[in-house]
């Protein structure tokens, strides 16, 4: 079985934590940039996607939440990764070939079914946005969500990520090509942002139709801050960083925080 690459503090953390550190200054001009500066690629599911619109879905309104605009600049972007994040030129070959797996419990093939579709929570309950990026050197990739969901809901499926490593600690999956993956799933601590918060550790260790080893891992977090829910994938075949993820959760949490408020004040 392939063995895990060894972590360590990579460039794209050190540009997250000299932009966390800016955080206040962004929050405060996160609305005019929203028209001023130019947007990143945003996720689709299509390698050849080329459009620069961002994908904002609009069911309705949960009448206390955040607008569809509010719901943008709540963004992580581009310029918050820094160097070597760039926007995401579309979805990995590893989705389908690692993640659309199946497994006997029905926990742990919910818990596949959520990274594959990076649905953690369901339809949102008002305004969603999304953006992805790709990590230039390593190849991995992150997907940040926000959207608004009923806070007893996303509560409560924290509270069932927070019982899946002794759910679901190490299970086998077999995916739709054929092959078989060992899954291992550990706690990831956040830091004390938002009203509620968990995360997660998931890889799958295996090989491909050719005999190659494979094994990617993937970070799943989420945040609660209000009525909105932040959802973070970050993953990847080489070097996937914990501080990415914990980094960009924090500042990500930051902003919706700050712009929740302006929106309140508005009213």
């Amino acid at each position: 079985m392939p063995h895990p690459p060894a972590g360590r503090r990579g460039p794209g953390a050190r540009a997250l934590l000299a932009s966390a550190l800016s955080v206040t200054a962004l929050l405060a001009t996160a609305a005019c940039s929203l028209q001023d500066e130019p947007r990143p690629r945003w996720f689709s599911a299509s390698p050849t996607h080329t459009g620069a619109s961002p994908a904002i879905e609009r069911p309705a309104s949960s009448g206390a939440g955040l607008t569809e605009a509010q719901a943008q600049a709540a963004l992580i972007t581009h310029a918050d990764l820094g160097e070597p994040w760039e926007p995401t030129r579309g979805a990995r070959t590893w989705r389908d070939g690692l993640l659309k797996a199946t497994t006997e419990d029905g926990d742990c093939q919910r818990l596949l079914d959520a990274l594959y579709t990076e649905e953690l929570f369901g339809t949102p309950a008002g305004p969603r946005a999304t953006a992805a990026f790709d990590d230039a050197d390593t190849d991995a990739q992150v997907r940040y969500q926000v959207a608004a969901h009923p806070p007893a809901d996303v509560d409560r499926t924290l509270d069932w990520l927070n019982s899946l490593p002794g759910k679901c600690g190490e299970f086998t999956a077999a995916t739709t090509r054929g092959g078989v993956q060992s899954v291992q799933v550990s706690d990831m601590p956040l830091p004390p942002v938002g009203n509620a918060r968990q995360a997660l550790r998931v890889t799958l260790a295996g090989e491909t139709e050719d005999g190659e080893l494979t094994y990617l891992t993937m970070d799943l977090a989420a945040v609660r801050v209000g009525e909105e829910a932040i959802t973070l994938t970050n993953a990847g075949l080489a070097e996937v960083y914990a501080e990415v993820t914990q980094q960009t959760v924090e500042l990500g949490a930051q902003r919706l925080t700050e712009i929740a408020k302006q929106g309140r004040a508005q009213i």
